[in-house]
C-alpha cells in the first residue's frame, strides 16, 4: 500500500467522491494530504430587521480571527447589501461569471480582516435557470476555491420564499436568527416549519440577537424550541447563544464597518467572538455536504 493510499484509509476519506487532497513534497517524498471540507453555513431569519447581515459580517471577522479563511455569499437576491454594510463597491457580481464575462477570482472582493465576498445582486436570479454548460463552468470555477477557504457563510434573504429555501437546504449548518419580538419568533418558527415539513431538514442552530440579558435570550430560545417540539415533533434546535443589544452596533453600521473593527471592546464584539468559537467548536462531525462543490452541485440541482 502506498503512503497516499494509507493516509486516505487512516482518515476514512478514501471512498468519498468529494474527497479533496493536495500534494506535499519534501525529502524525496510526495504524499497526498487531505484538505478539510469547507464548512457551509447559512445565516437566515423568518423576519427582516433582526440583524442577519450584520451577524454574517461580524461572524466572518470573528472566524478570521480564529485563523479561518472565510468566504461570504450574499444570497439576498435582488436586495443584497453586505457590500454596503462593509463599505465596499464591487464592480462585478456572480452574474458576470455566469455570462462568461469574468472568471470567479476576478469577481471576489476583499473585505475587512481578510474576509472575501462573492457579490450577488439581481443577476443571481439566473442561478435557478442555468444551462448545463453554465452549471459545469461555474462548478469548475468553484472547485478551485476548495483549498482556499475554511468556511462559506451564506447571507440569505428573510422569510420563506423559494430562494430562501433554496439556499438553506443546500447548506450544512442553518443558523436561524430571532430576537425578543413576537413577530420574530412567529416568523422564525414558520421558517423552521417549512424547512422541516417540506424539505425534511432536521437540525437547526438558534442565535438570539439584540437582547439585553442572557435570561431574555434563553427565554426566546425556550419559547421557539417548545413550540417546535410541540407542533413539529423531532427537529433539533441547538442554542448558539446571544448577541447583546449594544449602541455600538448602529454606530458601526453608520461607519460601514463591522462592530468588531470599529469597537473591538464592545459587548457585541465579545458576543461575536463567543459565537464564532461555539459554532466552530461544535463537537458533532461535519457532514459530507460540508464542502463547497457539493453545496453548489446541490444548489444548481445537477
Amino acid at each position: 500500500m502506498d503512503q497516499a493510499a494509507g493516509l486516505r484509509e487512516i482518515t476514512g476519506r478514501g471512498g468519498s467522491p468529494e474527497s479533496k487532497f493536495k500534494q506535499i513534497e519534501g525529502e524525496g517524498l510526495q504524499i497526498d494530504v487531505p484538505v478539510p471540507p469547507v464548512r457551509v453555513i447559512s445565516v437566515t431569519s423568518g423576519k427582516g430587521g433582526v440583524g442577519k447581515t450584520n451577524v454574517v459580517a461580524n461572524l466572518a471577522v470573528a472566524l478570521q480571527q480564529l485563523g479561518k479563511q472565510v468566504l461570504i455569499l450574499d444570497a439576498d437576491l435582488g436586495l443584497g447589501n453586505i457590500d454596503v454594510l462593509l463599505g465596499l463597491h464591487p464592480p462585478f457580481t456572480i452574474q458576470h461569471v455566469l455570462t462568461g464575462e469574468k472568471r470567479l477570482h476576478e469577481v471576489l472582493v476583499s473585505g475587512p480582516a481578510g474576509i472575501t465576498i462573492l457579490p450577488a445582486t439581481s443577476g443571481v436570479m439566473e442561478l435557478t435557470q442555468l444551462t448545463g454548460s453554465q452549471r459545469l463552468s461555474l462548478l469548475t470555477e468553484l472547485d478551485a476555491l476548495e483549498e482556499e477557504f475554511d468556511a462559506l457563510l451564506i447571507d440569505t434573504g428573510a422569510g420563506i420564499s423559494a430562494n430562501v429555501m433554496y439556499f438553506n437546504i443546500a447548506a450544512q449548518d442553518k443558523v436561524v436568527i430571532a430576537n425578543g419580538e413576537p413577530t420574530s419568533l412567529t416568523d422564525a418558527y414558520a421558517l423552521i416549519k417549512v424547512l422541516h415539513t417540506r424539505y425534511q431538514e432536521m437540525e437547526f442552530k438558534v442565535l438570539v440577537n439584540g437582547v439585553k440579558k442572557a435570561e431574555e435570550a434563553e427565554q426566546v430560545y425556550r419559547q421557539l424550541s417548545t413550540v417546535a417540539a410541540r407542533f413539529l415533533g423531532n427537529p433539533s434546535l441547538d442554542y448558539l447563544g446571544w448577541i447583546p443589544f449594544d449602541p455600538c452596533v448602529p454606530k458601526a453600521v453608520r461607519r460601514q464597518q463591522p462592530v468588531m473593527h470599529a469597537f473591538p471592546q464592545a459587548p457585541a464584539s465579545d458576543g461575536f467572538v463567543r459565537l464564532a468559537q461555539t459554532l466552530w467548536n461544535d463537537s458533532r462531525q461535519a457532514k459530507l455536504d460540508g464542502n463547497i462543490k457539493f453545496f453548489w452541485r446541490r444548489l444548481l440541482n445537477l
